[in-house]
């Protein structure tokens, strides 16, 4: 599919009086216009909206500085190389006057209902992805706005007025380019990639800055010989399924710019979890027990919040060491009930003491969602 193919497609996103059928292919398709919402540094910047002091200076939302782990920086923090999922000692060290801030989620979900209402007003059509980024399908919006870039300007805008928070967007003809787009005009800005442009923009792309291929992936590619989206565009898709499974055909269309993923409203969560690193190094069963109840509670709360139920718990172990392992059960119909997932995730617990060495961080999940579970009013866990 050629760019001139893939202009002629999308073109009516940018030239509303184009025909709604107007395709590659001839078919009644509607062309689609997409924007992804990207709040700037969120948590960190509730956290300076709220206390003044904290304005122009180096801000970390996490645990401690000396056990925790970085859920979000400033990006007064950015500059030193600071980023979330970083240890706190080490963004300590990369960072001496690092702040650290306690995260305050209930706030923070507040404020992410408020930016989903304003999301409301334009089109019903809102994917969330977290608490602080969502793709929205505006091709039909209800303000009957013609131009993406207007309504993302409009809502940025109004975001800005009733939170006093920045949000950058991105514009484009399918999520992949949205997304890519958001990120371009960081912080509170917006771009967009017009069909003209896409096919050209995502062949300079490196390929370790395509959402959805991670760091083993991009290492793989580099060995294959792809650097950048035109690496990945000169193979065949037979090349790319044999050497990435399913997913294969999806780099090789992303490459070409062309994504058909729809925007899902109200789409299920993979999975609910919660997790919790500890003031001090565990290593004793009932000690380690203990500390699951308070996540097991968080994740049945949250169950009970959108009658999801799931069939699969996961139990997630971080050492000392900073080693990760995770132990899994599935169960034939989903968990009916908060001690039943306790039950659960202690047996996994258990099936794996005596642990070798001390930890620091337990984590409960429970995946394999489904809206309401299964018709059986209890399960019965046999463990």
């Amino acid at each position: 599919m050629g760019t001139g193919h893939l202009a002629l497609r999308f073109a009516r996103l940018y030239h509303p009086s184009m025909s709604e059928s107007d395709t590659v292919t001839g078919e009644a398709s509607p062309v689609r216009k997409i924007i992804h919402i990207d709040m700037d540094a969120f948590y960190a910047s509730v956290e300076q909206r709220d206390n003044p002091d904290l304005r122009g200076k180096p801000v970390a939302v996490g645990g401690s500085a000396e056990r925790g782990v970085v859920a979000a920086a400033s990006y007064e923090a950015r500059k030193f190389g600071v980023r979330s999922a970083m240890p706190s000692v080490t963004a300590k060290r990369q960072c001496p006057d690092l702040i650290f801030v306690k995260p305050r989620f209930e706030v923070y979900k507040a404020i992410s209902r408020q930016i989903r209402d304003i999301f409301a007003e334009h089109t019903p059509i809102i994917e969330p992805l977290s608490l602080d980024e969502a793709y929205l399908d505006v091709t039909e919006n209800l303000q009957g706005i013609p131009l993406a870039r207007d309504i993302a300007l409009r809502i940025r805008e109004k975001i800005k007025a009733e939170t006093g928070l920045n949000a950058s967007a991105g514009i484009s003809y399918n999520k992949f380019l949205a997304k890519l787009a958001s990120d371009h005009r960081k912080p509170n800005g917006q771009f967009v990639i017009s069909p003209e442009m896409g096919p050209a923009f995502v062949e300079t792309l490196p390929v370790g800055k395509f959402h959805g291929i991670g760091p083993a992936t991009s290492a793989k590619m580099n060995a294959l010989g792809m650097f950048t989206g035109l690496d990945i565009r000169n193979q065949t898709l037979e090349f790319m399924n044999a050497n990435f499974g399913k997913s294969g055909a999806y780099y090789y269309w992303i490459s070409r710019g062309v994504d058909e993923r729809p925007v899902r409203a109200n789409r299920i969560r993979k999975s609910i979890g919660a997790e919790n690193t500890f003031s001090t190094d565990l290593t004793e069963f009932e000690a380690l027990a203990a500390e699951l109840e308070p996540l097991v509670d968080k994740v049945w709360r949250h169950c009970e919040a959108t009658g999801n139920r799931g069939r699969t718990v996961t139990l997630k172990i971080k050492f000392a060491d900073f080693e990760i392992i995770t132990r899994s059960r599935s169960v034939a119909a989903a968990v009916a009930g908060r001690d039943d997932l306790e039950r659960l995730a202690r047996g996994l617990l258990e099936a794996e003491m005596p642990l070798p060495k001390r930890v620091r961080l337990l984590g409960v999940s429970l995946s394999s969602l489904q809206v309401g579970g299964d018709s059986e009013p209890q399960l019965t866990l046999g463990i």
